[in-house]
């Protein structure tokens, strides 16, 4: 199990002030990057001063079969050690998997599930009878633009930013880089892009 190392903390950035630990659970298919962008996000609440730790469920991944990536952020130190059961926020790279994957399963009441697709959240809660709140974003399409490939894992990660606030994008700029080298740019640009097309629908 790969766990980001816990740092010392610094003094709340400017807007996250009464910030408390906040859990998040990747769905997605073996090859499709859901383990980094979970090492992703936690590298940039590093750098924020935050404690984070990301890593995947045990087991092998093989490509293509369901796999999940799990994250928490905390402005205290992470003594947990075990898989997220009640994520605040589900993050689902595939939207195919939620014919064969529970991915509600524990979601905290005030949560939200951010899903990549290009239908509205409401098509989702209808059809799954989703209690907590839903946010769509097409993913795959601004990949396809930006990136020319269906690499959805960072595109992702910028809709899940804007539907919980979970670190600035700017803070995602130093880990692509560090990931990616001189693609690192392009992948911060599909990040922003999913960041300004999110749509969200409150729970009912």
């Amino acid at each position: 199990m790969a766990v980001h190392p816990i740092v010392s903390r610094v003094d709340n950035p400017p807007g996250r002030e009464g910030w408390t630990v906040i859990e998040l659970r990747f769905h997605g298919r073996g090859g499709q990057g859901a383990v980094t962008s979970a090492e992703l996000l936690a590298h940039a609440a590093i750098s924020e001063g935050r404690f984070a730790q990301s890593f995947p469920a045990f087991g092998p991944e093989r490509r293509g079969a369901p796999v999940l990536a799990f994250a928490r952020i905390d402005d205290s130190k992470i003594y947990l050690r075990e898989q997220v059961y009640e994520p605040d926020v589900v993050i689902v790279l595939d939207a195919a998997l939620l014919d064969i994957v529970d991915v509600a399963e524990g979601v905290k009441p005030d949560g939200v599930i951010v899903i990549n697709s290009p239908e509205p959240p409401a098509h989702f809660k209808e059809k799954y009878q989703f209690k907590t709140r839903v946010a769509t974003v097409n993913a795959q399409r601004i990949a396809l633009n930006l990136l020319r490939r269906p690499i959805v894992n960072t595109t992702m990660l910028g809709g899940a930013i804007k539907a919980r606030g979970l670190v600035r994008l700017e803070s995602l700029k130093q880990p692509l880089e560090e990931r990616f080298g001189a693609l690192g740019a392009r992948n911060f640009a599909v990040m922003e892009r999913a960041f300004e097309e999110l749509v969200m629908e409150d729970a009912s």
